[in-house]
């Protein structure tokens, strides 16, 4: 498997229109992650607004994080039997309600309710933007929208670390959440107005109404693809170091265990995302023409983020010097980009109506990573008196027993692969396409 796949009989075209209206799907999923994230540059302030301690302040996140990965394979078979336009739709008016009601909460509880929530509304968006992708164009470019997805979703996290940032020392704590609210209605009437599931003459072939055993058949069936899983484990490994450092942790680390003004940190933040989405655009060009490069780049920058996170934790003086601080930064802005490496595996592996479910296990791996650690470091944080050294030890256990999982699935998957480009080219010269093209797409 040297090079990409070509293009396939069946395949919708592409082309402006296709951008226009995936265009719109992504820039919900930049909203969204606007809305993610703008509690990583918020988390010192909400301690002192809700008078709460590291634990509490851990929970918002891992309980935002708890929801959305809970509803990921709920969302994929809702994206497989509702499509896109609506459950992107859901999604919208769900994180929007969170956001406003954020900006007014003044209890704890509250606040936590309204994290829930936009963990549910966001839960929904980056499914159903992978599956528009699919739906407009091509299988060849795959890999390369699923990149710049996840970068545009990265430039929502910028506008948190660079826009919302400021606002929130300058503005105050509820004009700056309100007024982003905003943007969550911008959206919800462009994607009312033009957005739809698949280009016209493209129409998925009407499959059978879901039967009694539908949900558990199309999840068992997913799960069963060495692929799904290894996508899911892929996921599960190199995603959640930078998702803990910029969700929540990086801020108070960065200010408080290396001593840095908040500017600095703050540029350090944004650091992280800059190079996500370089790195992104480079890692979906060399996967869309070499499939065989996805293993090492994922092991790679697994391996690069482990190391430089040792030698920060371990550095024997009091603060980590600058240089190996920005080198971390940088390190850690490949992870986003090595995580979407995980829907190159499970999407080969599962036929085009079992892409939203796939999509799901997959993405629920990073967050259950994420949510574990997130949690791991505040307990941790408390328990020992603010020792981020020992806190911050809590990710290479996770990380070992990712690499476990990918290294024992590594050789099916591959096997898997192998068979079905077999199977395809047979299947090329003996049977018709459907008309969704996924006679081909297996």
């Amino acid at each position: 498997m040297s090079s990409g796949p070509t293009a396939l009989p069946g395949d919708p075209p592409g082309g402006r229109r296709a951008m226009a209206v995936w265009g719109i799907g992504v820039a919900v999923y930049f909203v969204a992650i606007t809305f993610r994230t703008s509690l990583g540059v918020a988390g010192i302030d909400a301690t002192e607004r809700f008078r709460i301690g590291a634990s509490a302040l851990s929970t918002f996140s891992v309980l935002q994080l708890l929801v959305y990965a809970g509803m990921q394979i709920p969302v994929g078979l809702m994206v497989d039997r509702l499509g896109t336009r609506k459950v992107l739709a859901l999604g919208v008016v769900l994180f929007t309600t969170a956001q406003s009601g954020f900006a007014f909460s003044h209890s704890y509880g509250t606040a936590l309710a309204c994290r829930a929530l936009l963990g549910c509304g966001d839960a929904m968006t980056f499914i159903s933007v992978l599956r528009l992708g699919a739906r407009w164009f091509p299988a060849r470019n795959g890999p390369m929208i699923a990149q710049v997805a996840a970068l545009f979703g990265m430039a929502g996290n910028l506008i948190s670390t660079i826009v919302l940032a400021r606002l929130l020392h300058s503005a105050g704590w509820t004009a700056t959440f309100a007024g982003s609210a905003g943007a969550g209605l911008v959206v919800l009437g462009l994607l009312l107005a033009f957005l739809k599931d698949h280009p016209e003459g493209c129409e998925p072939a009407a499959g059978p109404r879901p039967g009694k055993g539908f949900v558990r058949q199309q999840i068992l069936r997913a799960w069963h693809e060495p692929g799904t899983r290894l996508g899911m484990w892929v996921h599960f490994t190199t995603q959640f170091p930078a998702m803990v450092f910029l969700l929540l942790w990086g801020m108070p680390f960065l200010v408080e265990a290396q001593g840095l003004a908040r500017g600095t940190a703050g540029s350090l933040l944004t650091l992280v995302v800059l190079v996500n989405m370089a790195v992104g655009l480079v890692y979906g060009q060399i996967i869309g023409r070499h499939h065989a490069a996805r293993l090492p780049l994922a092991l790679g920058t697994l391996g690069a983020t482990a190391l430089l996170w040792a030698a920060v934790v371990a550095w024997p003086g009091t603060h980590a010097p600058m240089w190996l601080l920005i080198t971390l930064c940088t390190v850690l802005g490949a992870c986003g980009p090595a995580s979407m490496i995980g829907f190159d595996f499970a999407r080969p592996a599962n036929p085009p109506e079992r892409q939203g479910t796939a999509s799901g296990i997959v993405n629920m791996g990073g967050f259950i990573a994420s949510i574990t650690t997130l949690l791991a470091v505040g307990l941790l944080l408390d328990t020992t008196g603010g020792d981020y050294r020992t806190a911050f030890a809590s990710v290479f256990v996770l990380q070992a027993l990712g690499l476990s999982q990918i290294l024992r699935l590594r050789g099916r998957t591959e096997r898997r692969e192998r068979e079905r480009i077999v199977v395809s080219r047979v299947e090329t010269v003996h049977v018709p396409v459907r008309p969704d093209g996924g006679g081909l797409r297996a």
